[in-house]
């Protein structure tokens, strides 16, 4: 639904978008990471048609963005990341309006048709400038939704909510991919660990990884992690300093009420990290894995990427 080929941007001298390129699948939550100036916004600016690329080609729903782009920007919904919305209006003459600049038929019925759908009915009637900020970016995705586009484009959408609220619109999102191709950038990374299929990670304008964190742990060798906790004289000091010399273990380190051991090349080292812990006269209490968590695939990929530009 969504494709970019060697998409680059400059502005004068300066390059914000080094050919990247990337795709996002019918029925899919895309989640587009990446540290604040990384190019995200660019990206999406550039998607909606808000600006041209220097060169590459962008398509969605199978139209090239520039060459058809009244039929590209049909099939798109986007909420920026500053909601454009009018604060004189009410939520329901708002919508109205942005179904009436859509050229959405029976624009009423789908009025109260998002309204439902964004859990706004009972506000339908409130001036915009009335209602708090989760429930306004409630309508900036209403405005988003009003004339049923296959894809949707969200720009940092939990952004200045307070967490009861991240936690509604990220259900909310969750549920739109029966119906919607999602792509949306975040810089939180818990988020996106959360809601997204895959993710495509950009940093100074370069992806430097994409795909589901799953495939992403195994692309970049992370290992493994497990968890082990244990009762006895021995301390976490001393019980990781044990662990870390067992053949297969790059290096263990104490946490929370035990140890974690990170594990070379995935191997499985728990019957002797048991035999070891037996062996030292301690009760083994707990031994787990450990995910490795999605922040810590993007430091991976961001930090070495940042090493070899500054070499």
């Amino acid at each position: 639904m969504i494709e970019v080929q060697n998409l680059v941007k400059k502005y004068g001298d300066f390059t914000a978008l080094h050919g990247i390129s990337f795709k996002a699948r019918e029925g899919e939550i895309l989640g587009f990471l990446g540290p604040n100036g990384a190019g995200k916004t660019t990206t999406m600016r550039i998607l909606t048609g808000f600006m041209p690329p220097t060169s590459g080609v962008a398509k969605v729903a199978g139209h090239d963005i520039f060459e058809e782009s009244l039929a590209a920007r049909e099939k798109i919904g986007y909420l920026p990341e500053t909601v454009p919305l009018y604060p004189d209006m009410t939520v329901q003459g708002y919508l109205e309006f942005m179904a009436e600049l859509r050229h959405v038929p029976e624009r009423k019925k789908r009025t109260q048709e998002v309204l439902a759908l964004v859990g706004m009915e009972h506000r339908a009637k409130s001036l915009i400038r009335s209602i708090s900020k989760g429930m306004r970016q409630r309508v900036g995705l209403a405005q988003s939704l009003i004339h049923n586009p296959p894809v949707l484009i969200l720009d940092e959408p939990t952004i200045g909510l307070d967490p009861a609220q991240v936690a509604d619109l990220r259900s909310f999102i969750r549920d739109l991919r029966t119906q919607h191709t999602v792509m949306f950038s975040t810089h939180i990374l818990s988020e996106a660990e959360q809601i997204c299929d895959r993710v495509v990670i950009i940093n100074r304008g370069q992806i430097v990884a994409q795909g589901a964190p799953r495939e992403l742990r195994s692309k970049l060798n992370l290992g493994s992690r497990i968890y082990v906790e244990a009762r006895g004289r021995a301390d976490q000091k001393s019980l990781a300093n044990t662990l870390s010399k067992i053949q297969g273990v790059k290096f263990a380190e104490p946490y929370q009420n035990g140890v974690v051991v990170n594990v070379k090349d995935n191997k499985d080292v728990r019957p002797a990290l048991a035999a070891a812990i037996l062996e030292n006269g301690l009760e083994l209490l707990e031994l787990r894995p450990v995910a490795i968590t999605l922040e810590e695939i993007f430091l991976e990929v961001t930090t070495a990427l940042g090493a070899e530009e500054d070499a």
